[in-house]
């Protein structure tokens, strides 16, 4: 999880802290960046594999 929020911290989308956990802010910084993106083959602020290639790729 933290992984997730560097990733999403050095895309500017995540301002929280580097804890580990996959708290609301996490879910908004997944969804705003599935929504930037045009990510919607899966739910919004779910961390799936479409989502997760995007993001480490």
């Amino acid at each position: 999880m933290e992984k997730l929020q560097r990733l999403l911290a050095a895309q500017g989308l995540y301002r929280g802290r580097i804890n580990g956990r996959f708290d609301w802010r996490v879910e908004d910084a997944v969804s705003e960046f599935q929504y930037d993106r045009g990510i919607d083959d899966q739910e919004w602020g779910f961390y799936g594999p479409v989502t997760r290639k995007a993001l480490e790729g």
